[in-house]
Order: structure tokens, then C-alpha cells, then sequence
């Protein structure tokens, strides 16, 4: 049976003598979707975020006549499902009994919470590995980083065009983007870039850009500005989870319908035995749902 561990799996383990068992014990990073992703709860099958669109700019009312009167109305409606995710295991009654090593037992929850956890990070993450994907659209139909977001006012950005590799220019135009943001009225909002996230592979080349007083990589003695005027006020992330080590984003003081993971249900781990077999039975799940309102919330850049 698949997922079942009997005494043929680790033979070894049954008779005494060995002086070290090794590959159960690794360091595990700390959470880390949860500094990209807003927590929320959730108690249904799947929550639905709506847009309600503001007014419009104020018109001349010339003398004598009436006042413009104008509506805001329903925008984008996004679904956020919560998924079941879930993972067990099987031990026979036999390898149980017969086990030298008990302290393999305890491993085996701990790596049964290590395998959830991991889950948890790759699905959040997935977010953003798959934001410039046409086939995971959001709810105006298009994908997160786009060029071309509808709205009532046309189309609008969050995604650096041209495509660019990480550097001080890429950032600081990026930065201008999300000064210049808009609403789905085309109004001005007051939008700032607020932590730039990076894979592994940018987190020096970031840190430098970010952290130095003068400008990175010349020999001029100009400072940096984006130190300087106080931007980026949360620094450097290094999402580990990113599966494109040229991919970079930075995350605005967005308020409310950004990114965000909807617990339905906490991690739990669960055992059993089966009567028929006497194998003892070990299972965790899990439910959440991960997606987003507005876009607005992040500017990427696919690199180059």
C-alpha cells in the first residue's frame, strides 16, 4: 500500500547499534508568507472581496443652474475558495513493535507539521510565481502583474514595462508607478511603495541598492535617494519561496484588499488505528484560501 511504513522500509532500525540516525533534525525557516500576505479568517466555503468605485471629479456649475450629480457603483468581485490540504501517514503494527529507534515516532509528527507548513509557504508563494500568468487571472480578468488592468477610467499598471533586472533605476521607476496610481475613477490616490521583495538569488545585489548612503555601483559621490526621501521604509524581504531568482516586487501601504490568506481551518494532526490491520494511522489537514482584491497592492517586474 502506498504510505504505509513496515519493517521493510527502514530494516535497520529494528536491531540496536546505531550510533547516529541523521536527516530528521534540519532547522526550519520561520514563516514567511505571512510578511507579504495579510492573515484573515474565513467561515464559509469561499469569501468574495468586492471593488465599490468612488466618484468622479467635481464639474463647473455655472450660475443659475443645477449641481452634476453623479453615482459610484459595483467593480470587480473577486472569489477566494478555501482548499482542504492534507497529508498522512501509515504505520504498521509490526514496525511499531519492532522499532528500536522510538525516537523515530516523534519525527514523524513533527515532520508530518514540517511537510503542512511547507505546503502552506508554496501555496502562498504561488501568488506571486504565478502573477504574471495569464492563466491564473484575478478577478478583472487579468493576471496580478499586468500592464493592462481594466477600470472605469481605461487601463491601468502594475507591472514595470519594459521588463527590467533589479537595479536602481528599475526600483525607482517602479516607485514613480506607484506614486502616480490611480483609482478605478482615474482620482489620484495616495499610494507608497513600502518593502521590496526578492528571491535568494537578488538578496545582495538588494540590500546594496536599498541600504547604501551613495548611490550603488558609480563613482560618483550622489547619495541615495530612495534612502535618502525615506523610501522603502520596511527594507529588503527575501522570499525564499519565489521560484524566479530574476523576478522582484515591492509591496505598497495598500490599506485594505490586497494579497491575503483566508484561514478556514487550523493544522491539526489527527491519529487512528485500523481495526482489520492494526496499522496506526496519523493524518493532518488543513484549510485556507490565498488570493486578492485589488492590485494595487504590489508592482513586479518579470526580469530580464
Amino acid at each position: 500500500m502506498v504510505g504505509v511504513i513496515s519493517t521493510a522500509n527502514h530494516a535497520k532500525l529494528l536491531w540496536p547499534g546505531i550510533k547516529e540516525l541523521w536527516g530528521m533534525s534540519y532547522d526550519e525557516l520561520s514563516q514567511q508568507w505571512s510578511k507579504v500576505l495579510m492573515k484573515g479568517t474565513s467561515d464559509k466555503s469561499y469569501e468574495e472581496l468586492q471593488e465599490i468605485t468612488g466618484f468622479g471629479l467635481a464639474a463647473v456649475k455655472p450660475e443659475g443652474t443645477a449641481i452634476s450629480y453623479d453615482s459610484h457603483s459595483q467593480g470587480v468581485t473577486t472569489t477566494i475558495r478555501n482548499v482542504t490540504y492534507g497529508l498522512g501517514f501509515i504505520v504498521t503494527e509490526e514496525e511499531g513493535d519492532d522499532n528500536k529507534y522510538k525516537q523515530v515516532g516523534t519525527f514523524r509528527a513533527r515532520a508530518l507539521g514540517f511537510s503542512m507548513r511547507q505546503s502552506k509557504e508554496i501555496v502562498a508563494a504561488n501568488l506571486f510565481n504565478r502573477g504574471f500568468s495569464s492563466s491564473y487571472p484575478g478577478g478583472d480578468g487579468k493576471e496580478l502583474f499586468a500592464t493592462d488592468h481594466p477600470t472605469q477610467a481605461g487601463s491601468q499598471s502594475n507591472e514595470l514595462n519594459p521588463a527590467a533586472d533589479l537595479s536602481e533605476a528599475a526600483l525607482e521607476t517602479m516607485l514613480i508607478q506607484i506614486s502616480n496610481m490611480r483609482n478605478s475613477r482615474g482620482m489620484r490616490i495616495g499610494l507608497k511603495g513600502k518593502k521590496l521583495v526578492v528571491p535568494a538569488e537578488l538578496q545582495f545585489d538588494a540590500n546594496r541598492i536599498v541600504n547604501s548612503n551613495l548611490r550603488p555601483g558609480t563613482a560618483n559621490n550622489d547619495i541615495n535617494a530612495m534612502k535618502s526621501m525615506g523610501m522603502l521604509p520596511d527594507g529588503v524581504f527575501v522570499w525564499q519561496y519565489l521560484d524566479q531568482g530574476d523576478d522582484f516586487f515591492i509591496l505598497t501601504d495598500l490599506p485594505t484588499g490586497g494579497g491575503m490568506l483566508l484561514q478556514r481551518k487550523e493544522a491539526s494532526i489527527k491519529k487512528d488505528n485500523d481495526f482489520d490491520t492494526a496499522n496506526d494511522k496519523n493524518k493532518s489537514t488543513e484549510r485556507y484560501g490565498v488570493g486578492y482584491g485589488d492590485w494595487r497592492f504590489a508592482v513586479g517586474s518579470l526580469g530580464v
